[in-house]
């Protein structure tokens, strides 16, 4: 067995830390907080820790010597003991469990030890026979809670599904250990991954290579394999981290673009394309397009090649969901996609004044000149977020360091704003006065969530109100998978934004993805109303989140001119002072 990456140690942490949050029966205990410690560590490493041996781990600050021995253990078997133990007591199915909002390990537990629960069946089984509120520590109100975020999470006992920042983290981490085996000429993911759905039934991935059944080999004895469903000389299915199937194929390099355009689908907009194919007395499948009567290749190689053999500019993924995008490129109404290059700066980035920075001031500005910005905002937390906000005097000190950075850094803009809180009634962080001393504001929900529909949609617009508040932040402060986002009138609050100057935030954090791309569809309907592609980044590697939140925007047919931060830094500077200016 190779040796496994650093995302596949990260990986296997990650469920060291699922699997003891079970044994300990709370969310965090010594040993729990330990191991996220390692993975934050390892998580910035660029070096693989695996090949290190046991004294180089434990100089590493925050790998203790039991976590240190765990990654040996998991470079040198594929697994780690403790685990294998575990799984032996709580099937994986009681980790989808804790995801779900108000079931802690403790709840768990006491649902496998009380109702014999131990999966998503059993326990919307158990509400409705209303046997969750007879568990110690619940009711009826707690049982319908639970009710109402299985349904908000979209979660059904009947499909597996995996939130996409766990899939996506999953399809890298295979990509990046087969590409490592030099057997691989190229490889890609598809499949509704590609497309950018918030949930993945399964991972499908792509691979040209000359040496079809070694890849196959390498590719079922990957750390993280938990079981092979099937294997043969072109393709294989194996289950990753207990969690997700993983399918991959070995196409040939001439029809790899037919190969990718069939199994990113979606099913309705490949029957739409075949349709197009046909009445033309051609035909596409997964290896080309062809003419059905000499049976030559028209296109294969590219999926530009064959959208422009059909008459189309390349559709990208995100859209290809059968919703009217085909007719749409055709009549030339589908918006230009907006591209990572028209972005010109960042609007929401935390540093270590932040309580859960994780970057210091003077390498996030590094990172960001490094990237291109022409400007950012610096938004750290403001103080009603009492663990991870700044008060005024902490405010004062980032802004006289920010002052020393604009000096040394003339070739980059940088706003000192900062992320407010949107308080129950819509009120936010500090007094008027002194939020009129920033330069930019972003507004975001952080608590009440439960709040009524018409409460969160009065707190919403009176923050779109605030003259000190240029973006609504992740606005359902959803966590996809994990928390629903909250319920608002969202017409209501997009008429208003774009009256009030006021631009709506698509976040790029794959657990957030927020707005969602249904709503995005409906805002880029009122005229006037911006978009702001923003990473909330924490860390530096967060930047590279900036791809996930353009495609979101292309998710949502949004272009480029409706995004603030597509804008000049002349006119960026225009939209934000005329709000301030209120």
């Amino acid at each position: 067995m190779s040796s496994p990456s650093n995302a596949a140690v990260i990986a296997a942490l990650r469920q060291l830390v699922a699997y003891t949050q079970l044994e300990d029966g709370q969310s965090q205990s010594f040993r729990t907080r330990a191991y996220q410690k390692a993975i934050d560590a390892v998580s910035v490493r660029s070096d693989p820790v695996a090949e290190l041996p046991l004294g180089e781990l434990v100089a590493i600050e925050g790998i203790g010597d039991s976590t240190a021995r765990k990654i040996i253990e998991f470079a040198e078997r594929g697994s780690i003991s403790k685990v294998e133990r575990l799984k032996a007591k709580y099937p994986a199915s009681m980790l989808d469990l804790m995801r779900i909002p108000g079931l802690g390990p403790k709840t768990v537990l006491a649902l496998q030890d009380h109702l014999g629960v131990t999966d998503v069946a059993g326990l919307r089984e158990a509400i409705e026979e209303e046997k969750l509120r007879t568990l110690p520590g619940l009711g009826a109100k707690s049982e319908k809670k639970i009710a109402e975020s299985i349904e908000l999470l979209g979660i059904h006992s009947d499909e597996s599904r995996t939130p996409i920042f766990d899939a996506m983290g999953i399809a890298h981490r295979l990509i990046a250990d087969l590409e490592a085996s030099d057997l691989v000429e190229r490889i890609e993911y598809a499949g509704s991954l590609r497309r950018l759905e918030e949930t993945i039934g399964d991972i499908d991935l792509l691979v040209v290579s000359d040496a079809p059944v070694e890849v196959i080999d390498r590719f079922t004895g990957l750390p993280g394999v938990t079981s092979v469903l099937g294997s043969g000389t072109t393709k294989a299915s194996v289950v990753i981290d207990d969690q997700i199937q993983v399918d991959l194929r070995v196409v040939d390099s001439d029809a790899f673009g037919a190969a990718w355009l069939y199994f990113t689908g979606s099913r309705s907009h490949n029957i739409e394309l075949r349709q197009r194919a046909i009445g033309r007395g051609w035909t596409l499948n997964e290896y080309a397009l062809s003419n059905v009567d000499t049976d030559e290749t028209i296109a294969s190689r590219s999926e530009e090649d064959i959208y422009r053999s059909l008459g189309l500019p390349l559709i990208t993924p995100e859209v290809r969901e059968g919703a009217g995008e085909v007719g749409a490129a055709e009549a030339g109404r589908l918006p230009r996609p907006v591209d990572i290059g028209d972005i010109r700066g960042d609007l929401h980035v935390h540093t270590t004044w932040s309580g859960d920075g994780r970057s210091s001031m003077d390498d996030m500005l590094d990172a960001l000149t490094a990237s291109g910005m022409e400007y950012v905002a610096l938004t750290d937390h403001a103080e009603d977020l009492v663990m991870n906000g700044l008060s005024r005097d902490q405010v004062l000190e980032e802004r006289a360091e920010i002052v020393e950075q604009r000096a040394s850094r003339p070739e980059l803009t940088i706003l000192h704003g900062a992320e407010l809180n949107i308080g129950p009634e819509g009120g936010v962080d500090y007094d008027p006065e002194f939020l009129a001393t920033f330069d930019f504001g972003v507004a975001s929900i952080h608590s009440h969530f439960d709040l009524p529909q018409a409460r969160q949609t009065d707190r919403l617009l009176a923050a779109v109100a605030n003259p000190a508040v240029n973006v609504i932040g992740h606005p359902s402060g959803r966590k996809i998978g994990r928390r629903p986002g909250v319920v608002f009138d969202a017409d209501a609050v997009f008429e208003a934004a774009a009256e009030n100057g006021t631009a709506i935030e698509i976040n790029c954090h794959l657990q957030r993805l927020d707005l969602a791309a249904p709503l995005i569809r409906r805002a880029m309907d009122v005229d006037g109303l911006l978009f702001a592609i923003s990473t909330d980044a924490h860390h530096t590697s967060e930047l590279a989140n900036l791809r996930w939140g353009v495609s979101q925007a292309r998710k949502g047919w949004v272009s480029a001119e409706r995004v603030l931060n597509c804008l000049t830094l002349a006119e960026f500077q225009a939209v934000v002072g005329r709000k301030r200016a209120v």
